[in-house]
């Protein structure tokens, strides 16, 4: 069994696993609204990947995934994602070829370097008790600046997933709560969509521009409060 770096685990790490089983996501159906939201992600930051990733005992596995496919899991010791846990915010290598980071395991940084990526960028997924199951991740294969506009709506896309993973398990643990689930989902869906929309049309009118401009990105976060209020309803 292969051994896990020290670095890797964070202080909550039993406690934080016990969340991760709560949720009963890891080994669940896969769901269209994951990869909704990963490949909206992909649009707003106009980078080729982005990936939920659920950081188990051992492993990563990648519950949506926009641009890479054939990736559904990976050894934790080897995964990028596993460092996106131990922050409270988002987490930003901007060239994996020149940076030097403690916390990059060099199995983690060789695998990146071997698929080319240059540029990653993660978002923790943090449940209510406050333990990060996983993260929401973009990368490019060239090197990129994350400004901190982009961290920030990066940070509120994940906390959507946050509040979808919540959702879900709130209705299914309920007896016929699978059609309210089903609803729910269908409304964030479009409401993605919509976003989705929106972007296309900002960039179509503007161009694409890196970083991507504050004014685009303040009218992305404020349909993203939308969204927002919508995974609140069960609550």
């Amino acid at each position: 069994m292969a051994t896990l770096s020290p670095m890797l685990l964070p202080p909550d790490e039993a406690e934080r696993l016990q969340t991760l089983r709560h949720y009963d996501i890891l080994h669940s159906l896969h769901e269209t609204v994951f990869d909704e939201f990963v490949a909206l992600a992909a649009r707003i930051f106009s980078l080729p990947v982005s990936l939920i990733a659920l950081v188990d005992e051992l492993d990563v596995h990648y519950k949506a995934n926009y641009g890479m496919p054939g990736s559904k899991i990976q050894p934790r010791q080897e995964a990028l994602c596993a460092t996106a846990i131990l922050h409270d915010r988002a987490v930003v290598y901007s060239d994996l070829a020149s940076e030097s980071n403690p916390l990059i395991t060099r199995q983690a940084a060789q695998a990146a370097l071997a698929n080319q990526v240059r540029f990653y960028a993660a978002a923790p997924l943090r449940m209510p008790d406050q333990h990060t199951i996983g993260a929401l991740c973009i990368i490019d294969y060239k090197p990129r600046i994350l400004s901190t506009n982009e961290q920030r709506v990066l940070e509120q896309l994940g906390e959507l997933v946050s509040q979808t993973i919540v959702a879900r398990h709130f209705y299914l643990s309920q007896p016929g709560g699978e059609w309210e689930w089903q609803r729910l989902r269908t409304q964030v869906q479009e409401e993605v969509q919509a976003l989705t929309a929106l972007v296309r049309y900002l960039f179509a009118r503007h161009g694409t521009h890196i970083p991507v401009p504050a004014d685009s990105l303040a009218q992305v976060a404020r349909r993203l409060l939308d969204l927002r209020e919508i995974l609140e309803q069960p609550f």
